[in-house]
């Protein structure tokens, strides 16, 4: 904000004359809001470089760790902190590999289409019950939420599926875990809160139901479920525990995130090569480098999306929720 200032300027010729000059105003604090201090700053800032420092360094040192050389590793005595002869054999080993690129595809895949059936059943059952007059819509909100905090367990679920013959099928590693009530329930926090007048012209002018919820609810809500698609693609693509229960023999239908926890839980090879894989690359290169380049491997698409996504989260999350 700026205002006007207007001084003297003494000339030699015509005199005094007056110039107009902006200087910023202080922008207005709320009554409740106090003024900042030094020590608020300083605070501030240390509390900021503090979790800066906890996300960053031990990306950093996956990094560092992944493009160092055996040699440098015993030196370190395990992760590498400072980069220290630096080499790209461990990535060029683990892609040269058929397991992690099979994977790699397997993730992509149960990823893409579990998040767009996951989107798919969220939306219209949002949509559904964000309807005050949607026939028994209250019941079937109160039966969803009691499913938050009562379900059947593992057993039961493993029983159900593996009767439907979901063992060793790809949909046991989408549909098992298809919805979560939570984005649920923001989608239908926002949803709710679209303008009834304009669903209302929508319905004169001769709209249905399927015309609103694609022409005005989301569009008007584009925010939101890039978020909650967001949450879902995330959930899938971190999943690794259905691949333990439904297809723990089945190498070529394992995601990334298994094969990572195989590896790393087991400490002697990637599943699927000679000697339990990667057998023969870890004569070459180090087993801990390997580690920390699938680490990465599996950080990167997620490092890709976020900073596209990262807007959508405040108008998104919190304003379905605070409208709600």
């Amino acid at each position: 904000m700026t205002d006007v200032l207007t001084i003297q300027r003494t000339d030699g010729n015509a005199g005094a004359t007056e110039v107009p000059v902006r200087r910023r105003k202080r922008p207005v604090r709320p009554a409740w809001e106090e003024p900042p201090t030094t020590v608020g700053q300083a605070a501030k800032g240390l509390t900021f470089t503090g979790v800066l420092a906890v996300v960053f360094v031990p990306l950093w040192i996956v990094v560092v760790t992944s493009l160092s050389t055996q040699a440098a590793i015993n030196r370190a005595g395990g992760l590498v902190i400072w980069p220290d002869g630096l080499t790209l054999e461990a990535y060029s080993q683990m892609l040269a590999d058929t397991t992690v690129r099979s994977a790699l595809l397997v993730s992509l895949g149960i990823t893409v289409v579990g998040t767009a059936v996951s989107m798919t059943v969220s939306v219209l059952c949002a949509y559904g019950l964000s309807r005050s007059r949607s026939f028994g819509h209250r019941f079937l909100l109160a039966l969803l939420v009691v499913t938050m905090f009562v379900s059947g367990g593992l057993i039961p679920t493993f029983l159900v599926v593996t009767g439907l013959g979901g063992y060793g099928q790809w949909w046991a590693l989408i549909l098992p875990g298809a919805v979560s009530v939570f984005n649920i329930l923001v989608l239908r926090s926002f949803y709710a809160s679209t303008s009834a007048d304009l669903i209302e012209a929508a319905r004169i002018d001769g709209a249905g139901d399927w015309r609103i919820l694609w022409s005005i609810v989301l569009p008007t809500s584009r925010a939101v479920t890039a978020v909650v698609a967001l949450f879902y693609g995330v959930g899938y693509w971190n999943s690794f525990f259905n691949v333990m229960l439904y297809m723990p023999t089945d190498s070529e239908k394992w995601p990334l995130q298994y094969v990572l926890f195989t590896y790393v839980s087991r400490g002697n090879g990637m599943p699927g090569s000679v000697n339990a894989g990667f057998g023969t690359l870890e004569a070459q290169t180090a087993p801990l480098a390997l580690q920390m380049a699938v680490v990465v491997l599996t950080l990167v698409p997620l490092l890709i999306v976020y900073p596209f996504m990262q807007k959508h989260f405040r108008t998104g999350v919190l304003t379905g929720a605070i409208k709600g």
